[in-house]
C-alpha cells in the first residue's frame, strides 16, 4: 500500500462527505482511507454507510480529542506513506500522486508540505505573508505561529518513529507540537503545488473553542526539557514563551475583569 489517509472527525456530518469523496477520487497510488470517529452523535456513522466498502471506519465510544483519533488511525495504517485529512477540509485532484512523486525524488526528507487554498466564511481569501508555507529548517518562524497544515502534508510512516505520535493531552494545537518536535532535528520540504482546501470560520473548529495560547504554552514548555537542545533554539523558545505567557494572561484578566 502507497498511502495511508487518516480523517478524525467529531460532528462533522455536515462536511465529511466532501472530505471523503475528495480522497476517494483521487488517481494514481495506491491508498487506503481511514476514517476515525471520535464519539461522533450526529448522523455521520449513517452518511459513512454507503461508503464501508470503500474505506476503513473506527468509531470510538466517546469523544476523547483528535490526538487520539489521529493515532489510533496511525496505529492502523499500513502505506509507506502517510497523510491527514481535516474532516472539513478537501483534497485537490492529484494531491495524492504529486506529493508521493515529490517524496519520492526527495528521499532525504522525512516529511513534506503542499500549497493550500484558504477559504473563510465561503470565500476565497490569501493567507497573509507571515502565513506562506516554507521549507527547510523552519523551527524558528514556526514558534509564533503554526506554518504546517495537517491536510497539506505527506510523512514517511517512519516519521512517527523518530518523532512520536500526537500528544494526547493537548485538546489543541497538537500539530503545531508535533510539527516543532520534527523540525528540531529535521527539514520539511515544500511542493510549490495547491494540493488542499482549508476551510475556517467555522464554529466547531478547536480555534473557536480553546485558547490556543494555553496550549502552545504547554507544547514550548515540554520542548525545553528536551536533553541536547540547541542554545540558540532554546534562547528563541524561551522568547516566544515570555511572549505567549504575557499575551495568555493579559487574556484571562480580560475575561475575568
Amino acid at each position: 500500500m502507497d498511502i495511508s489517509v487518516i480523517i478524525p472527525t467529531y460532528n462533522r456530518a455536515r462536511a465529511i462527505l466532501t472530505a471523503v469523496e475528495s480522497v476517494l477520487k483521487q488517481k494514481g497510488p495506491s491508498f487506503e482511507l481511514i476514517i476515525v470517529d471520535d464519539g461522533s452523535t450526529d448522523d455521520t456513522s449513517t452518511i459513512l454507510a454507503p461508503f464501508k466498502d470503500s474505506l476503513k471506519y473506527l468509531r470510538l465510544a466517546e469523544n476523547k480529542g483528535v490526538s487520539r483519533a489521529r493515532n489510533l488511525g496511525i496505529n492502523q495504517a499500513i502505506g509507506d506513506y502517510i497523510c491527514f485529512l481535516d474532516s472539513d477540509d478537501e483534497f485537490l485532484e492529484g494531491k495524492l500522486a504529486s506529493q508521493k512523486e515529490f517524496m519520492d525524488k526527495n528521499q532525504e526528507l522525512l516529511f513534506s508540505q503542499g500549497q493550500e487554498i484558504w477559504v473563510r466564511n465561503g470565500r476565497q481569501v490569501n493567507p497573509g505573508t507571515r502565513h506562506l508555507k516554507r521549507a527547510g529548517l523552519i523551527f524558528e518562524p514556526s514558534l509564533e505561529l503554526c506554518l504546517i497544515s495537517p491536510s497539506a502534508v505527506i510523512m514517511r510512516r517512519e516519521f512517527f518513529d523518530k518523532i512520536g505520535l500526537f500528544d494526547e493531552e493537548l485538546l489543541a494545537c497538537e500539530d503545531y507540537d508535533l510539527w516543532l518536535r520534527a523540525l528540531l532535528y529535521h527539514p520539511v520540504g515544500l511542493l510549490d503545488k495547491y494540493v488542499t482546501i482549508r476551510y475556517g470560520g467555522l464554529g466547531d473548529q478547536l480555534s473557536q473553542r480553546h485558547s490556543l495560547d494555553k496550549y502552545r504554552i504547554l507544547s514550548l514548555e515540554k520542548l525545553l526539557s528536551y536533553p541536547n537542545l540547541n542554545s540558540n533554539y532554546r534562547k528563541a523558545i524561551q522568547r516566544t514563551l515570555e511572549k505567549k505567557r504575557a499575551i495568555y494572561q493579559k487574556g484571562l484578566a480580560k475575561r475575568m475583569g
